[in-house]
């Protein structure tokens, strides 16, 4: 069939560009969510129990802000056909708060809470409009090949940067280059996002608002839209409130992975970063299997068994005592993380409609964002509580927070079990004819 020998819509160039973005914005959320800021906030800025509390705060007002305002900004964007625009505000706004992070010091608890919600509320934002750049560079039939590259590039981008700092960290040590790390990170993503503002032109034009419309309601109405249409499509509407609990429990581990193996396991800055490197290593590993299970067994078996694995190192996690064993749980998790946010991805390809994949698409984003606020806020208030509760019982304060942190891990597993039984509900192969497509080979034998 002559389908897939299409022209492809964009220019090998401008493909990079949109790469080299993702390349440098992962590099963000390696540094400040992962290996450096968050174990550097709650350790160095607040200290203590309350750190982990108010990390999960800060992480959850984030997300929130941009769960309410992303479905709005979106709809203008599109109307508007400002995506570039948008994507330049909100990058700008990220990398010049992240830079902002080196006066995060011990006792200046708002100062550091303000300019990491502001760096992370426009990093997630710019995410929005970067995604939906998408469709402009690459054809239906490219789409999963461009999107996989960039995830891959992107991944290299975080290792890169965190392979820059590495050795200043190793050789200079101190609390200054760890905030220094922090202006790098800002210098290294700024210089990757150059080439898409500079070499990805703005395809989408301008469009008229009806009479009567203002921008507001426009993006009301899409959003509502998008909730009748994907009204009629049950089994997706299922898994979406799956996914809204099992994606939980991954932004947890994601954002708390440091501050586990700094309270835990005594790792410094250094240790950490290598760790995170690991980590992201195991997760290239883990989305080319995984792609290669869904292949073989369908979407849904393969989501099973990457939830399953995710909370298998959640129990081991639990139970660890030594560095090597939080190493070897981090490469499982890592593994398996990687597997349940790419077939989520592709399950939403999956049970769309054809042509009207962007739609549900924009529903998954707006689930996901709005979701995510409310397990890293848990985690932290339970991390938090629970060391306060045992320091209260005459405990001593180290053994504590080790124990609070121990009780948060479980509230991880609460969430993937929960949302791994809710997906149990989810009937693939009627998901996939209610789309219209015949059901002939991802029938699972």
């Amino acid at each position: 069939m002559a389908v897939g020998m299409s022209k492809p819509i964009s220019t090998r160039r401008e493909r990079w560009a949109w790469y080299s973005y993702d390349f440098g914005n992962s590099a963000y959320a390696a540094v400040v969510l992962l290996a450096v800021f968050s174990a550097y906030f709650k350790g160095t800025v607040v200290g203590g129990p309350k750190g982990s509390w108010l990390w999960g705060l800060a992480v959850g007002i984030a997300m929130l802000i941009v769960a309410v305002t992303a479905p709005i900004l979106g709809a203008i964007a599109d109307f508007s056909g400002a995506k570039k625009r948008f994507l330049f505000f909100f990058t700008s706004m990220s990398i010049l708060f992240t830079a902002a992070l080196f006066f995060a010091v011990h006792g200046r608890i708002l100062l550091s809470m303000g300019a990491f919600i502001l760096a992370e509320t426009g990093y997630r934002s710019a995410q929005v409009f970067y995604n939906g750049l998408l469709p402009e560079i690459a054809a239906p039939e490219e789409i999963g090949r461009i999107s996989g590259n960039g995830w891959a590039i992107g991944t290299a981008g975080g290792i890169v940067c965190l392979l820059i700092i590495l050795p200043l960290i190793i050789f200079i040590k101190g609390v200054f280059i760890v905030r220094l790390s922090l202006v790098i990170t800002a210098v290294f993503w700024a210089l990757a996002a150059i080439p898409l503002f500079l070499w990805l032109p703005e395809r989408a034009e301008r469009k008229s608002l009806p009479p009567g419309e203002n921008y507001l309601t426009i993006a009301f109405k899409q959003l509502g839209h998008t909730i009748r249409t994907a009204r009629h499509f049950g089994e997706f509407l299922k898994f979406m409130v799956a996914f809204l609990i099992y994606n939980d429990g991954v932004i947890m581990a994601l954002d708390f992975a440091a501050i586990i193996g700094a309270v835990l396991f005594g790792l410094n800055q250094q240790m950490l970063i290598i760790f995170i490197i690991v980590v992201q290593a195991t997760n290239v590993v883990g989305a080319y299997f995984f792609g290669l299970l869904v292949d073989r067994l369908g979407g849904k078996p393969a989501l099973v068994s990457s939830i399953l694995l995710m909370v298998l190192a959640v129990f081991f996690l639990i139970f660890a005592h030594s560095v090597t064993a939080f190493f070897l749980i981090g490469s499982l998790a890592g593994f398996a993380m990687a597997g349940v946010q790419s077939i989520s991805r592709t399950m939403v390809g999956m049970f769309s409609p054809p042509g009207r994949s962007a739609e549900f698409y924009g529903f998954f984003a707006v689930t996901g964002r709005t979701s995510s606020f409310i397990g890293p806020a848990v985690y932290g208030w339970l991390a938090a509580e629970a060391a306060f509760w045992y320091q209260a019982h005459g405990h001593p304060a180290l053994w504590s927070e080790q124990a609070g942190q121990r009780w948060a891990i479980l509230s991880i597993a609460f969430f993937l079990l929960i949302g791994l039984v809710l997906l149990a509900f989810v009937d693939e192969k009627k998901a996939r004819q209610a789309t219209g497509e015949p059901i002939v080979e991802v029938v699972v034998h």
